[in-house]
Parts: structure tokens; sequence; C-alpha cells
């Protein structure tokens, strides 16, 4: 993976970018290249390429309604006295940060570096504090599961026709978002399990009701896959002394049943099924401490069913 800071492409792309704009602009406003130079930080040339249309830069800056606003801004205050090197340098930051924040500058580094697409990522925000490290954390914990559930022998005979997915909440869930998983779930093809994306926040429903449910009764439960309900897996199950846990497919409220049942058998069963219902079909829920852990129970009850 390439390694690109989200300040080279503030340096290499933004800055010419935004120059260019400046310096066209000023020199709109009856001020001179020499002192279009002088506030810019550049030379006489330099400012002479700007104003001629040489300096290339990025559209994606130049046409941004925000980026446009900001330096006329900026041009109205250096013209006329009103704003110093200071005010613009402010301003500038202030455009710099909102552009990081989802704006063209997280799409060029997404661009520039493909493997963040899909993590949700927003370092340039808010930094690597205890927040972002847990989210960091529970993605790569559900990328890894999805990864190593792709790989499981025989697992394409316990993959849903609606498809599996592997989910993991952040400690404290308040609801989905708070749920990573992978987006449009993951699906059998011919023998091969297919991840179509990496695992995003608030991707899925359907585990993540379930997971929501189970971490409700107990906040070590973090992470839930589905598959397919099948007796060799109960079974599986039960010879591990992990008695399964029956509930109903057809509930109004998904996640307040499961609770339900849940606090009738006095905790969170590391199995629970149901055996379908008129357009449901058939589901077993494995939890564990991690999405891993659920995964790997999941390997351990083919492997025994096998």
């Amino acid at each position: 993976m390439s390694l690109v800071l989200p300040s080279e492409l503030v340096v290499d792309r933004f800055l010419p970018t935004v120059r260019a704009m400046l310096a066209t602009r000023l020199a709109d406003r009856d001020m001179t290249q020499q002192e279009i130079a002088a506030n810019l930080g550049v030379t006489q040339a330099a400012v002479s390429k700007y104003v001629g249309g040489e300096s290339g830069g990025d559209d994606r800056f130049r046409e941004h309604p925000e980026t446009v606003a900001t330096v006329n801004r900026i041009a109205d205050g250096l013209s006329s006295g009103e704003m110093d090197g200071y005010d613009a340098l402010a301003e500038l930051l202030a455009l710099v940060r909102s552009l990081e924040d989802r704006g063209p500058i997280c799409e060029l580094h997404e661009e520039e570096m493909p493997a963040l697409r899909g993590l949700g990522c927003d370092l340039c925000v808010r930094g690597l504090d205890a927040d972002v490290r847990a989210e960091r954390d529970v993605l790569a914990d559900v990328r890894t599961a999805a990864r190593t559930l792709a790989a499981i022998p025989e697992m394409a005979d316990y993959v849903p026709n609606v498809g599996t997915n592997v989910g993991m909440c952040l400690p404290d869930p308040r609801d989905e978002t708070d749920v990573a998983a992978i987006p449009g779930r993951i699906y059998s093809m011919g023998r091969r399990i297919e991840i179509p994306a990496n695992p995003e926040f608030g991707a899925s429903k359907h585990v993540a009701t379930a997971l929501l449910a189970a971490n409700v009764i107990d906040p070590d439960v973090r992470g839930a896959t589905n598959v397919a309900t099948d007796e060799r897996l109960l079974e599986a199950a039960r010879e591990r002394g992990l008695e399964p846990l029956e509930f109903d497919a057809d509930y109004e409220d998904r996640g307040a049943h499961l609770r339900s049942r849940f606090e009738e058998r006095g905790g969170v069963p590391l199995v629970a099924y149901h055996e379908g219902a008129f357009g449901i079909e058939p589901t077993t829920f494995v939890f564990g401490s991690t999405a891993g852990d659920a995964v790997q129970l999941v390997d351990e009850l083919i492997a025994i069913s096998s």
C-alpha cells in the first residue's frame, strides 16, 4: 500500500490551484503582479503564469463552491486592506480542514491510497483519539473475520440464499450505525465466498439488530455472524455443550423479541436460530466477544459436523 499524507496533496494539488485563483482575482481587483507576489509569497514570474492561465491546478478545487467563496473573500480582504496575511492564513486553514472532511482532499487521498476506500477514514478531522482507535480496531476485526469466514472449508453450504454477514459493534453501541459489517452482505458464488467490499459502520440491519439485542443483555457480546439453519450445525453445538436457543422468525420487532428470549434464557447463547416463516429464510446467529470469535465458532461447528 502506498503511503501518501493528506498534507502532500494539499501542497501539490490544493495550494497551487488556490494560489492561481487568488492571483487572477487580485489582478481583477487592480493589484499589480508585484503586490500579488508579495501577498502570496511567490515570485512575480509565478504570478505572471497564474494570471496567464498557465498554472494548471485541479478543477475539483477550482470549481468547489466553498473554495470559490473562500478565495473571493480573501481576495476582497487583501485588496481592500481589511485582511492581512494572518487572516488569509486562518481562512485557508479552515478551508483545508473542511475539504478534508469527506471533501475533495479526502477524495484525492482515497484515489492515491485505494486501501482507504470503505474504511470511513476521518483521521484528518478527528485525529487518532480513543474513539478512532476503537473504530479502526472494530473494522480490522470484521475485515479479518470476513476473510476467515470465506476460507472455511464447506462454508458455501451454510450461506443463506439472502447472503450472510459478519458484524461487530463498538463498546456501548447506540444503534446500527455503531455496528460494522460488510456492505451488500457476503454471498456464495458457486463454491467460492464473495466479499463485495471492506466493512463499514451502519452497513447491516439484519446482523446488527441481533447483535444489538444481545449486547443489551451481555455487553461482552460484540460480534456476530449469520448462517443458514442446519441441523448438523445445531447438533455440533450441542456436542460442544452449547444448547442452541430457538426463537420465532415471524415477529414485528425483531430486536425486542430477541431481547425477551435472551432474558428468558438468562443470558445470551452463542447459538440462536429460527426455522423460518413465510418469506423468511431459516437463519442461525452465532455470537462471540468479537466478530473473529463468532467466525471461529462457526469454523469449529462446521468441522464437527463434517
